[in-house]
């Protein structure tokens, strides 16, 4: 039998130096995204339960919460990403899927390589799926593209939204490797950007993304109070093509 404590949204212990380990490795190739799901079993020790007794206490979060939809199969229907409109949520996201490559499926996947409970039937565990599946819909909402930094803002913007620790760290580690070069300062403050830009936004894990995928996405971004990265886009001006 599984034990609680082997189930990371179920266990209220932190593995500092597992987190130590993964982080380095990720440092050093920043797209082992194995590493990053090391991180967060590691740190972000009873975060599913508190948001999710977040969602559950909002005006639509019982009805989101009672539907328990998984979302990597959702976002993965070839069919229902035609059905958007243009300039909606849901057609950037199409075009981010094809232009990309990635998937809500993939990212799923190299989450349950190393998990104890791939799919572990609890509402915690239902809500720590979830906020995995809508990180490239975050992609999309922010203005955070997929290149280093972009994952560096968005991580910021995320510890902002969810207060997992795990986030924190990665986000301070991306600031302190940049330090070495040249482009520090344009790294810091685009993060730091990401950061408060995550405070000053609406609390989207309680948003309902079905149907926020229909929705324009410039009405989307203002109604969630979401401005243009605009420090992010001015460091791109200035960083190695690369990055």
């Amino acid at each position: 039998m599984t034990s609680i404590q082997a189930i990371p949204e179920l266990d209220n212990r932190r593995d500092w130096p597992a987190a130590w380990r993964a982080l380095k490795n990720l440092l050093r190739d920043g797209s082992d995204t194995v590493q990053v799901f090391r991180i967060m079993r590691a740190l972000n020790a009873g975060n599913s339960r508190r948001n999710y007794m977040r969602l559950i206490e909002t005006r639509e979060g019982g009805r989101i919460a009672y539907g328990r939809v998984e979302l990597s199969g959702s976002f993965g229907d070839p069919s229902l990403l035609r059905a958007f409109a243009s300039g909606t949520v849901g057609a950037a996201y199409r075009e981010f899927v094809e232009q990309s490559g990635y998937s809500a499926k993939g990212l799923a996947d190299i989450s349950n390589l190393e998990a104890v409970v791939p799919e572990l039937q609890h509402p915690y565990a239902w809500f720590g799926r979830r906020e995995r599946d809508i990180h490239d819909i975050w992609h999309i909402l922010t203005g955070y593209k997929t290149d280093d930094l972009g994952e560096a803002c968005l991580v910021a913007f995320s510890y902002a939204q969810t207060k997992g620790l795990g986030w924190a760290v990665i986000a301070a580690g991306s600031a302190l490797d940049s330090l070495q070069y040249p482009y520090r300062k344009a790294w810091c403050r685009a993060v730091w950007e990401g950061y408060r830009n995550g405070k000053e936004a609406k609390w989207l894990s309680g948003e309902d993304y079905l149907e926020l995928l229909a929705e324009p996405l410039v009405d989307a971004r203002r109604r969630l109070n979401i401005p243009e990265p605009r420090h992010y886009l001015e460091a791109k001006k200035v960083l190695p093509a690369n990055v």
